[in-house]
Order: structure tokens, then sequence, then C-alpha cells
């Protein structure tokens, strides 16, 4: 079973910036393209970015791009998110999740989770 725990998540101040970690166990890590999810009450879990096996490659949703980079550390199993320039709109609920999908669709950035294996999550919020 794979198990992920994320943190790094808070309360900050529209411009802010807050990092991400998630750590994965359960999986073979570096085989496996990884990706960060979100997700508000009562609306559907959107993915936000994904990256890679080799960390070469990566996907950002617009929402996100040119303010969120996502990276990871094979070496210690470890998914990271750098959210910079934070928005009101980026309150949410924040998952990482081994992936199966990531691509664009028709202009749009489409992330499906590879296993149905999620972490508690961690909470951002972000005050205007």
């Amino acid at each position: 079973q794979v198990h992920l725990v994320e943190s790094g998540g808070g309360s900050v101040q529209a411009g802010g910036s807050l990092r991400l970690s998630c750590t994965v166990s359960g999986l073979t890590f570096d085989g496996h393209t990884m990706g960060w999810f979100r997700q508000a009450p009562g609306k559907e879990r959107e993915g936000v970015s994904c990256i890679y096996w080799s960390g070469g490659i990566s996907y950002y949703a617009e929402s996100v791009k040119g303010r969120f980079t996502i990276s990871r550390d094979n070496a210690k199993n470890t998914l990271y998110l750098q959210m910079n320039s934070l928005k009101t709109e980026d309150t949410d609920m924040y998952y990482c999740a081994a992936v199966s999908i990531c691509q664009y669709r028709s202009g749009k950035y489409y992330e499906e989770a590879r296993y149905n294996d999620w972490g508690q999550g961690t909470q951002v919020t972000v005050s205007s």
C-alpha cells in the first residue's frame, strides 16, 4: 500500500510563499511520475502539477504556471511544491499522489492519480 505524508501547509497573506513536501513509501518512488492535486470542500479534486520520474519534465495547470515549481528528491523519496505569489484562490487542501496521466488536453491541464491511495493532505489558506 502506498503511504503519502504531506506537510508544509499553513496560513499566509496573498503574495506570500509556502513550500509543500510529500514523503512517500510503499512504491518505487523513482519509477513513478508524481503530482500534486488540490481540493476545496464540495469541489472535485483538481490536478496542479506533475513531474516525471527523472525530474526533467514537469507540467502545470494554467492557474499556477509561473508561480509554482514542482521538484523531487528521489534519494529522499520526497516530492516538493514551491508556491510563490500565492493568491486567495489557491486556498485548498493539497495532496500528492503517484500519477498515471499528466498532459494537456485541448489546452487544459489534466492529471490522473495512478492509485487510490491518498495522504491526509496539507491545508493552504491564503488571505487577502
